[in-house]
């Protein structure tokens, strides 16, 4: 399939573009209750989020903005799936839950600050993608959450969206700690290095004496002698 999409000369942005148009209607569809085709589209619109960095690479399609728009997009894409959850959630029905709505919107949150703090430190470090939830994470656990809802089944393994809420709230303020202390560690590992390299030096200007003034030599005068 991506060689098909490559060798038609399909644009990745355009993929990409439909990948977010899918995760948009994922959040309308968590926020009206419909928690199955929402994880129908979640699974779905990633298809699209994984082919079109493959097809840029194969076309040879590959551009920064391209790689800038991808991961904007996704931001865009995490946020409103969130959005859906805390509205389902927020409605007057017999699903209404303050403790949810208030997961849901602790976990986008901590979801931002991850995506940001790994942006900013890479401005920083060669790389900062440590943690256990990452985006790839994050969307296993909505997909699991969506379609394990079905409302009144007693099933041990059914309406897991509350604990997978949980996990999104815990985990993500988790990983992004656990950035926070990559790049500190990073970066004064860094800092000793710069100390350390200017003690470098030769062994003769080792044994030189420190804050010694430069040796001044008087000027020869020429002395003309008379014959």
């Amino acid at each position: 399939m991506v060689r098909w999409l490559a060798h038609g000369h399909i644009n990745p942005n355009i993929l990409t573009v439909i990948g977010v148009a899918l995760n948009v209607g994922c959040g309308l569809a968590f926020g009206f209750g419909r928690f199955f085709w929402a994880g129908i589209a979640l699974i779905v619109a990633n298809l699209f989020d994984m082919l079109d960095g493959q097809v840029a690479r194969l076309s040879g399609r590959v551009t920064r903005f391209g790689g800038f728009l991808d991961s904007s997009l996704d931001r865009l894409s995490d946020m409103v799936v969130f959005v859906g959850l805390m509205v389902f959630y927020a409605r007057d029905t017999e699903f209404h839950s303050t403790l949810n709505v208030f997961l849901a919107g602790a976990g986008l949150m901590g979801s931002v600050m991850v995506s940001y703090a790994s942006a900013r430190a890479e401005s920083l470090i060669p790389k900062c993608d440590v943690g256990f939830l990452r985006r790839p994470e994050r969307v296993v656990l909505f997909i699991i959450g969506a379609l394990s809802t079905h409302p009144g089944s007693n099933n041990f393994f059914a309406n897991r969206m509350p604990a997978v809420l949980w996990v999104l709230a815990i985990g993500s303020y988790w990983t992004f700690a656990h950035r926070m202390y990559h790049t500190w560690k990073e970066l004064n590992k860094v800092e000793v290095e710069v100390e350390v390299a200017p003690q470098q030096v030769s062994p003769a200007a080792a044994y030189a004496k420190p804050n010694a003034a430069p040796e001044l030599r008087p000027e020869q005068r020429l002395v003309h002698k008379t014959s």
